[in-house]
């Protein structure tokens, strides 16, 4: 499995629109073959950063989905509307059985 983290902090005059395209990126990634999770989650200490955590089936799948023309036409909206460069981390995890 592939775990994906990452954040993007907003200006203050651009947090409900990242918020929206953020929203609508996750929705649609959800859709994408090997997709486990996709979320997005505001930062209860600063309302102006949003989390993403994201599991993906392999590295494959996750390739697939960073292909996809939507997913490229966020990550440039994403730049245009956030304060700082966005933070993303890519892991290797294998699922602990209890």
């Amino acid at each position: 499995m592939i775990i994906v983290t990452g954040s993007i902090l907003a200006r203050a005059d651009s947090l409900a629109a990242l918020l929206a395209v953020s929203l609508e990126h996750v929705r649609r990634s959800r859709t994408e073959p090997g997709c486990l999770a996709h979320a997005v989650h505001q930062d209860a200490e600063n309302p102006l950063r949003l989390v993403f955590l994201e599991e993906w089936t392999d590295r494959t799948a996750l390739a697939a989905h960073f292909a996809v023309p939507a997913s490229r036409e966020f990550v440039k909206t994403v730049r245009a509307l956030a304060a700082e460069a966005p933070q993303i981390n890519i892991y290797d995890a294998t699922p602990l059985q209890f």
